[in-house]
């Protein structure tokens, strides 16, 4: 376990960029017009809700047009849904679109927008570019291509689904042990994610994020087994218990999806996509703390004992954090 140590360093080096005890869902927003008649469009918001951190992001409507929105928004799991009819004079075209608040923010937002002459474009806003101005035509590889970088973004940015496959590093003895692991998680998240993207499942956010958080707590204590010296069923076989917890982060996945009541027709190339996506992340994440582990090694540093034992202790420690901290939050929404 002399490595264990260096694994922990190089991925907490790569996590805390993207604030380490603050981790959660990046679930995107979702803006859809629909053309229904001369310079008047159906008008469907997403706002992304039930994570750790209230995300608060609104439309800016173009002041050529005006919104009427008639009832109270909808609460829906995972997301607030407003309905209304959007009417611009002169049409959408050439008008810019923002999205106020998500500058502030780390998730993404996607437009959309159905043109009666049969043009669709799609745009993916992000915080460092909040707006866009519409008219344009969009290709299928341009949509396509958000979708990708989605899934990578959710990854990367899914603080607790790193920790737990840093956890899952920790364990893993060889590298044929490592592959088969790693392999196991990606195949177990894969068919919950197309599961709960196609319809057939779903989870509710609060207790989903709770219980991502305890996948991360179990590992703790069998990352200090492994460094006593002692075994356990997990030890033996962490492919068995990746393949059970990746069922779980799956769903966890699926939020990037399902929020955004994707057409039937685009759900197939999404969900793929999207996959491809979580999956270049995690290989870009396990290989760079391969690499930055291979780097201390040839640094030859000699670690106390002391910071040997450290990262059981971190990991579980994270876990226990975040599991009471949502659970709060879960108890906290059935008042």
């Amino acid at each position: 376990m002399k490595s264990s140590a260096r694994l922990l360093l190089a991925g907490l080096i790569l996590v805390a960029g993207v604030r380490l005890a603050a981790a959660h869902e990046l679930r995107p927003g979702f803006l859809e017009l629909r053309e229904t008649g001369p310079n008047t469009y159906n008008f469907l918001w997403k706002k992304p809700s039930g994570g750790e951190v209230e995300i608060t992001i609104a439309p800016i409507i173009p002041q050529e047009c005006r919104l009427t929105t008639p009832g109270r928004q909808q609460v829906t799991p995972g997301a607030v849904v407003v309905r209304g009819t959007l009417r611009c004079r002169d049409g959408i075209d050439g008008k810019t679109l923002a999205i106020d608040g998500l500058e502030s923010t780390i998730t993404d937002v996607i437009i959309r927008v159905h043109h009666a002459d049969g043009r669709l474009e799609s745009h993916l806003l992000k915080p460092v570019n909040p707006s866009v101005t519409l008219g344009a035509r969009t290709t299928g590889w341009q949509r396509s291509g958000a979708y990708l970088r989605l899934g990578i973004e959710h990854i990367l940015l899914g603080v607790d689904h790193l920790l737990f496959v840093l956890g899952l590093l920790l364990i893993v003895a060889d590298r044929w042990m490592l592959l088969k692991t790693i392999t196991s998680f990606t195949v177990a998240h894969s068919i919950t994610l197309a599961i709960a993207t196609l319809g057939y499942a779903s989870a509710p956010v609060p207790p989903l994020n709770a219980a991502i958080a305890l996948s991360i707590l179990f590992l703790g204590p069998e990352i200090v087994r492994r460094w006593r010296g002692q075994t356990s069923f997990t030890i033996r076989h962490p492919w068995v218990v990746a393949f059970a917890f990746g069922l779980l982060h799956g769903f966890g996945f699926a939020s990037g999806l399902t929020t955004m009541g994707l057409p039937q027709a685009e759900i197939p190339l999404a969900l793929l996509l999207f996959n491809v996506g979580v999956e270049i992340g995690q290989i870009f994440f396990v290989g760079m703390i391969v690499a930055l582990e291979r780097a201390f090694r040839t640094l030859e540093i000699r670690w106390p004992r002391l910071i040997e034992a450290l990262p059981g202790y971190t990991v579980g420690s994270l876990g226990a954090y975040w599991t009471i901290q949502r659970i709060v939050l879960l108890l906290g929404g059935l008042r």
